[in-house]
């Protein structure tokens, strides 16, 4: 019998929210801003990209906050060049590891599309 659901019982048709802060080194802000910044319209244009927003904080971190469609196009975006290039280059400006998150959308009315509406 096939299931949709992951070991840890998560359905990988269910949307997927991932959010955390990014924080830079000290004299690495510009930097780090201009590298964050590289992987937003690439990342929603990607198929199964509902939301992707990067915000700057006035501590100086970034937050960072993304809602995928689906488990699946989740993991297709993560084997993307343009996101891989950036997780390279990433720890040379970062003060530690980033702050991340992962959650299940809870409270919305039917299924996602990959077009970001509701069925």
């Amino acid at each position: 019998m096939t299931t949709n659901q992951d070991t840890d019982g998560t359905d990988r048709n269910e949307p997927v929210a991932l959010y955390g802060f990014l924080a830079p080194k000290d004299g690495h802000r510009e930097q780090l801003r201009a590298l964050l910044a590289e992987l937003v319209e690439p990342s929603r244009s990607h198929p199964g990209s509902l939301v992707y927003r990067l915000h700057e904080q006035q501590d100086g971190r970034f937050f960072l906050y993304e809602l995928w469609a689906s488990r699946a196009e989740l993991a297709l975006h993560h084997g993307t060049a343009v996101l891989q290039d950036v997780l390279a280059r990433l720890p040379e400006h970062l003060a530690g590891a980033p702050e991340a998150h992962e959650g299940r959308l809870v409270g919305e009315p039917g299924p996602v599309s990959s077009a970001g509406t509701r069925g």
